[in-house]
Protein backbone atom coordinates (compact mmCIF):
# COMPACT_ATOMS: atom_id res chain seq x y z
CA UNK A 1 0.00 0.00 0.00
CA UNK A 2 1.05 3.28 -0.58
CA UNK A 3 -0.85 4.44 2.51
CA UNK A 4 -0.82 1.19 5.28
CA UNK A 5 -3.95 2.14 6.28
CA UNK A 6 -3.95 -0.23 9.34
CA UNK A 7 -0.98 1.30 11.09
CA UNK A 8 -2.68 4.72 10.32
CA UNK A 9 -5.88 3.37 12.04
CA UNK A 10 -4.40 2.32 14.75
CA UNK A 11 -2.39 5.00 15.56
CA UNK A 12 -5.75 6.97 15.89
CA UNK A 13 -6.81 4.93 17.98
CA UNK A 14 -4.42 4.46 20.54
CA UNK A 15 -3.82 8.31 20.71
CA UNK A 16 -8.33 7.88 21.42
CA UNK A 17 -7.59 5.82 23.86
CA UNK A 18 -4.45 7.83 25.10
CA UNK A 19 -7.16 11.24 25.76
CA UNK A 20 -10.06 8.46 26.84
CA UNK A 21 -8.27 7.17 29.86
CA UNK A 22 -6.95 10.76 30.88
CA UNK A 23 -10.49 12.49 30.75
CA UNK A 24 -13.16 10.37 30.92
CA UNK A 25 -11.84 7.45 33.21
CA UNK A 26 -11.87 7.38 36.91
CA UNK A 27 -8.04 6.99 37.85
CA UNK A 28 -7.52 3.06 38.91
CA UNK A 29 -9.42 2.47 35.51
CA UNK A 30 -7.26 5.70 33.41
CA UNK A 31 -4.16 3.81 34.85
CA UNK A 32 -5.08 0.28 33.85
CA UNK A 33 -6.04 1.41 30.59
CA UNK A 34 -2.54 3.50 29.87
CA UNK A 35 -0.50 0.79 30.44
CA UNK A 36 -1.09 -0.96 27.08
CA UNK A 37 -1.96 2.12 25.37
CA UNK A 38 2.16 3.37 26.07
CA UNK A 39 3.10 0.05 25.17
CA UNK A 40 1.42 -0.01 21.87
CA UNK A 41 2.28 3.32 21.05
CA UNK A 42 5.80 2.49 21.40
CA UNK A 43 5.54 -0.65 19.11
CA UNK A 44 4.05 1.62 16.90
CA UNK A 45 7.38 3.77 17.53
CA UNK A 46 8.69 0.64 16.04
CA UNK A 47 6.95 -0.12 13.33
CA UNK A 48 7.42 3.60 12.05
CA UNK A 49 10.95 3.44 12.38
CA UNK A 50 11.06 0.46 10.09
CA UNK A 51 9.23 2.53 7.47
CA UNK A 52 5.55 2.57 8.35
CA UNK A 53 2.90 3.54 7.37
CA UNK A 54 4.51 5.63 4.97
CA UNK A 55 7.22 4.90 2.15
CA UNK A 56 9.10 7.47 3.87
CA UNK A 57 9.99 7.40 7.54
CA UNK A 58 9.93 11.38 7.72
CA UNK A 59 6.36 11.36 7.11
CA UNK A 60 5.34 8.79 9.93
CA UNK A 61 7.78 9.99 12.75
CA UNK A 62 6.03 13.22 13.44
CA UNK A 63 3.00 10.83 14.90
CA UNK A 64 4.89 8.97 17.09
CA UNK A 65 8.37 11.35 18.35
CA UNK A 66 6.46 12.14 21.67
CA UNK A 67 7.28 9.17 23.81
CA UNK A 68 4.36 8.57 25.44
CA UNK A 69 6.41 6.43 27.94
CA UNK A 70 8.46 9.39 28.96
CA UNK A 71 11.72 7.06 28.92
CA UNK A 72 13.41 6.87 25.95
CA UNK A 73 13.89 9.57 22.85
CA UNK A 74 12.20 8.32 19.87
CA UNK A 75 15.30 9.28 18.32
CA UNK A 76 17.41 7.44 20.34
CA UNK A 77 15.33 4.63 19.67
CA UNK A 78 15.40 4.88 16.29
CA UNK A 79 18.95 4.92 15.84
CA UNK A 80 19.68 2.24 18.63
CA UNK A 81 17.32 -0.66 16.86
CA UNK A 82 18.64 0.40 13.81
CA UNK A 83 22.31 -0.68 14.96
CA UNK A 84 20.34 -4.00 16.56
CA UNK A 85 19.44 -4.95 13.34
CA UNK A 86 22.76 -5.67 12.44
CA UNK A 87 22.40 -9.12 12.99
CA UNK A 88 25.95 -10.32 12.52
CA UNK A 89 26.24 -8.06 16.16
CA UNK A 90 23.34 -9.55 17.77
CA UNK A 91 23.66 -10.58 21.50
CA UNK A 92 27.07 -8.58 21.67
CA UNK A 93 27.49 -7.01 24.91
CA UNK A 94 29.82 -4.36 22.96
CA UNK A 95 27.82 -3.65 19.47
CA UNK A 96 24.50 -4.78 19.54
CA UNK A 97 22.74 -1.97 21.40
CA UNK A 98 20.09 -4.26 22.86
CA UNK A 99 21.67 -7.33 24.37
CA UNK A 100 20.77 -8.03 27.65
CA UNK A 101 24.31 -9.98 28.25
CA UNK A 102 27.55 -8.36 29.91
CA UNK A 103 31.09 -9.63 29.04
CA UNK A 104 31.99 -12.31 31.12
CA UNK A 105 35.30 -10.17 32.81
CA UNK A 106 32.97 -7.22 33.22
CA UNK A 107 30.76 -9.44 34.92
CA UNK A 108 33.43 -10.96 37.46
CA UNK A 109 34.68 -6.74 38.17
CA UNK A 110 31.01 -5.96 39.44
CA UNK A 111 30.25 -6.18 43.30
CA UNK A 112 28.52 -8.85 44.56
CA UNK A 113 25.04 -6.53 45.54
CA UNK A 114 25.03 -5.64 41.62
CA UNK A 115 25.61 -9.38 40.49
CA UNK A 116 22.27 -10.32 42.41
CA UNK A 117 19.99 -7.49 41.32
CA UNK A 118 21.36 -8.50 37.38
CA UNK A 119 20.74 -11.71 38.27
CA UNK A 120 16.95 -10.95 39.56
CA UNK A 121 16.52 -8.88 36.56
CA UNK A 122 17.30 -11.72 34.37
CA UNK A 123 14.38 -13.34 35.73
CA UNK A 124 10.80 -12.43 33.77
CA UNK A 125 9.23 -11.28 37.08
CA UNK A 126 12.78 -8.99 37.81
CA UNK A 127 12.59 -7.74 34.23
CA UNK A 128 9.16 -6.48 34.44
CA UNK A 129 9.84 -5.11 38.11
CA UNK A 130 12.91 -3.40 38.52
CA UNK A 131 13.72 -4.21 34.51
CA UNK A 132 12.53 -0.64 33.71
CA UNK A 133 14.18 1.36 36.14
CA UNK A 134 17.54 -0.57 35.54
CA UNK A 135 17.68 -0.41 31.59
CA UNK A 136 16.60 3.40 32.00
CA UNK A 137 19.56 4.33 34.36
CA UNK A 138 21.90 2.14 32.23
CA UNK A 139 20.40 3.69 28.57
CA UNK A 140 20.93 7.24 30.19
CA UNK A 141 24.54 6.93 31.60
CA UNK A 142 25.68 5.69 28.57
CA UNK A 143 24.36 8.43 26.45
CA UNK A 144 25.60 10.88 29.31
CA UNK A 145 29.47 9.40 28.65
CA UNK A 146 28.85 9.75 24.84
CA UNK A 147 27.40 13.17 25.05
CA UNK A 148 30.31 14.51 27.14
CA UNK A 149 32.45 12.44 24.88
CA UNK A 150 31.32 15.32 22.10
CA UNK A 151 28.29 13.46 21.06
CA UNK A 152 26.21 16.67 20.23
CA UNK A 153 23.29 14.04 18.20
CA UNK A 154 23.15 12.46 21.32
CA UNK A 155 22.45 15.37 23.37
CA UNK A 156 19.93 17.08 20.90
CA UNK A 157 17.93 13.87 20.70
CA UNK A 158 17.59 14.16 24.62
CA UNK A 159 16.87 17.90 24.31
CA UNK A 160 13.84 17.54 21.84
CA UNK A 161 12.57 14.38 24.11
CA UNK A 162 12.49 16.68 27.05
CA UNK A 163 10.00 19.13 25.05
CA UNK A 164 7.92 16.22 24.06
CA UNK A 165 7.87 15.62 27.80
CA UNK A 166 7.12 18.49 28.97
CA UNK A 167 3.82 18.75 26.27
CA UNK A 168 3.12 15.47 27.47
CA UNK A 169 2.85 16.56 30.93
CA UNK A 170 1.12 19.44 30.22
CA UNK A 171 -1.82 17.52 28.54
CA UNK A 172 -1.22 15.16 31.66
CA UNK A 173 -1.89 18.40 34.24
CA UNK A 174 -4.52 19.76 32.29
CA UNK A 175 -6.56 16.43 32.23
CA UNK A 176 -8.86 15.38 35.20
CA UNK A 177 -5.64 12.46 35.80
CA UNK A 178 -2.85 13.38 38.59
CA UNK A 179 0.64 13.20 37.40
CA UNK A 180 1.33 10.29 39.42
CA UNK A 181 -0.97 7.85 38.30
CA UNK A 182 0.68 8.85 34.77
CA UNK A 183 4.10 8.01 36.35
CA UNK A 184 2.84 4.87 37.57
CA UNK A 185 1.32 4.27 34.10
CA UNK A 186 4.59 4.72 32.25
CA UNK A 187 6.00 2.55 33.81
CA UNK A 188 3.67 -0.01 33.87
CA UNK A 189 4.06 0.22 30.25
CA UNK A 190 7.26 -0.20 30.12
CA UNK A 191 7.13 -3.35 32.45
CA UNK A 192 4.56 -5.18 29.51
CA UNK A 193 7.44 -3.75 27.24
CA UNK A 194 10.10 -6.05 29.60
CA UNK A 195 7.69 -9.16 28.42
CA UNK A 196 8.60 -8.71 24.51
CA UNK A 197 12.53 -7.66 24.60
CA UNK A 198 12.69 -10.58 27.85
CA UNK A 199 14.06 -13.30 25.35
CA UNK A 200 13.92 -12.01 21.89
CA UNK A 201 17.60 -12.96 21.76
CA UNK A 202 19.63 -15.52 22.75
CA UNK A 203 23.42 -16.44 22.74
CA UNK A 204 24.38 -19.20 19.87
CA UNK A 205 26.98 -19.82 17.81
CA UNK A 206 25.52 -19.55 14.66
CA UNK A 207 23.53 -16.19 13.70
CA UNK A 208 20.62 -17.57 12.42
CA UNK A 209 19.68 -19.30 15.90
CA UNK A 210 19.87 -16.23 17.80
CA UNK A 211 16.44 -14.64 17.14
CA UNK A 212 12.85 -16.09 18.45
CA UNK A 213 10.04 -17.26 17.25
CA UNK A 214 6.90 -17.02 19.91
CA UNK A 215 3.72 -18.55 18.67
CA UNK A 216 1.68 -16.19 20.24
CA UNK A 217 -1.63 -15.09 18.91
CA UNK A 218 -3.29 -12.81 21.66
CA UNK A 219 -3.60 -9.63 23.61
CA UNK A 220 0.61 -9.56 24.32
CA UNK A 221 1.16 -10.40 20.70
CA UNK A 222 -1.44 -7.82 19.24
CA UNK A 223 0.17 -4.61 22.27
CA UNK A 224 4.13 -5.75 20.50
CA UNK A 225 2.56 -5.72 16.94
CA UNK A 226 3.34 -9.26 16.03
CA UNK A 227 7.15 -8.71 17.00
CA UNK A 228 7.09 -12.13 18.89
CA UNK A 229 7.34 -13.39 15.36
CA UNK A 230 10.99 -11.99 16.02
CA UNK A 231 13.23 -14.03 13.43
CA UNK A 232 10.15 -13.55 10.10
CA UNK A 233 10.84 -9.54 11.51
CA UNK A 234 14.64 -9.59 11.60
CA UNK A 235 14.58 -11.39 7.87
CA UNK A 236 11.61 -8.84 6.52
CA UNK A 237 12.33 -6.00 8.65
CA UNK A 238 9.99 -3.64 5.84
CA UNK A 239 7.07 -6.18 6.06
CA UNK A 240 4.07 -3.99 8.21
CA UNK A 241 2.94 -6.02 11.11
CA UNK A 242 -0.39 -7.40 9.98
CA UNK A 243 1.66 -9.38 7.94
CA UNK A 244 3.92 -11.25 9.86
CA UNK A 245 1.39 -13.86 10.78
CA UNK A 246 0.43 -14.51 7.34
CA UNK A 247 4.16 -15.08 6.29
CA UNK A 248 5.16 -16.97 9.08
CA UNK A 249 2.59 -19.60 9.34
CA UNK A 250 2.72 -20.16 6.00
CA UNK A 251 5.97 -21.12 5.75
CA UNK A 252 6.45 -22.41 9.56
CA UNK A 253 9.02 -25.05 8.58
CA UNK A 254 10.81 -23.22 6.93
CA UNK A 255 11.64 -20.47 9.33
CA UNK A 256 11.80 -22.99 12.34
CA UNK A 257 14.56 -24.37 10.57
CA UNK A 258 15.99 -20.63 10.12
CA UNK A 259 16.42 -20.28 13.66
CA UNK A 260 17.31 -23.91 14.25
CA UNK A 261 13.85 -24.08 16.61
CA UNK A 262 14.22 -21.49 18.92
CA UNK A 263 10.79 -20.99 19.48
CA UNK A 264 8.12 -21.04 22.00
CA UNK A 265 4.15 -21.78 21.90
CA UNK A 266 3.00 -18.88 23.48
CA UNK A 267 3.76 -16.08 26.26
CA UNK A 268 1.71 -18.13 28.69
CA UNK A 269 4.77 -21.05 28.55
CA UNK A 270 7.41 -18.30 28.34
CA UNK A 271 5.66 -17.59 32.17
CA UNK A 272 5.08 -20.83 33.36
CA UNK A 273 9.02 -21.37 32.50
CA UNK A 274 10.58 -18.29 33.01
CA UNK A 275 8.56 -16.22 35.92
CA UNK A 276 11.18 -17.06 38.78
CA UNK A 277 13.80 -18.71 37.15
CA UNK A 278 16.32 -17.26 34.58
CA UNK A 279 16.83 -18.72 31.15
CA UNK A 280 20.35 -17.18 30.08
CA UNK A 281 22.95 -16.15 32.74
CA UNK A 282 24.16 -12.64 32.69
CA UNK A 283 27.46 -13.31 31.09
CA UNK A 284 27.42 -14.11 27.64
CA UNK A 285 28.12 -17.80 27.50
CA UNK A 286 30.21 -17.65 24.21
CA UNK A 287 31.50 -14.09 24.69
CA UNK A 288 35.02 -15.52 25.05
CA UNK A 289 35.00 -17.55 21.75
CA UNK A 290 34.15 -14.41 19.39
Amino acid sequence: MRIEWPTLGLIVLCYGAFGLALWFLPVWAAVLVLMPVIALQASLQHEVLHGHPFGDRRLGEPLVFASLNLAIPYIRFRDTHLAHHMDANLTDPYDDPESNYLDPAQWQRLPRAAQLVLRVNNTLLGRMLIGPALAQMVFMAEDLRAIRAGAYGIASAWLAHGVACIAILALVAWSPLPIWAYLLACYGGLSILKIRTFLEHQAHDRVRGRTVIIEDRGVLAFLFLNNNLHVVHHMHPRLPWYRLPGIYFANRTRYLARNDGYVYRSYGEIFRRHLIRAKDPVAHPLYPQK
